[in-house]
């Protein structure tokens, strides 16, 4: 593993353990060259992802990008980071284990709008905005009050 500080290639594994239940390894590393540490994460990754966007463009899943977006959504909201985590790899373990390789980018949209609804509405609501792309105010009021079971829109 390379040293993000200084590049040297011979690097030193001090301590590993299990981390995101048990699904990745943690490991704390040591540069002898320039007495840099730092922290790698190895996953098991089953399959190769292709992403098909809304405009037919195709690109690599990129698990770090689906981790920010979720994360925006979770910000400053009362979720423990291992929680969220394990959330993130349970997502991608679904993607993976949808058979194909190639995922149009709103499935995943769904899927992460579905683990987030369970987990946080709060969250759910901010990636919504985003994921449905809400241009005003009532688009926030309309969907909002899908979510409240047995009201009905004042339209």
């Amino acid at each position: 593993m390379r040293c993000p500080f200084c590049g040297n290639v011979d690097t030193q594994v001090k301590d590993s353990r299990p981390a995101e239940d048990h699904v990745a390894i943690r490991r704390r590393r040591f540069c002898p060259a320039c007495g840099g540490r730092f922290t790698t994460y190895e996953r098991v990754q089953l399959r190769d992802l292709v992403v098909i966007k809304s405009n037919g463009r195709r690109e690599d899943f990129d698990r770090d990008k689906l981790e920010r977006s979720v994360r925006i959504a979770l910000q400053k909201r009362p979720l423990e980071p291992d929680r969220i985590d394990q959330m993130i790899s349970g997502i991608v373990r679904r993607l993976e284990s949808m058979g194909e390789t190639d995922i149009d980018s709103k499935i995943i949209g769904e899927i992460v709008m579905e683990t987030l609804a369970r987990i946080d509405t709060v969250a759910y609501v901010r990636f919504a905005s985003v994921y449905k792309n809400f241009q005003a105010a009532d688009d926030f009021d309309k969907f909002v009050s899908e979510l409240r079971p047995g009201e009905t829109s004042t339209e």
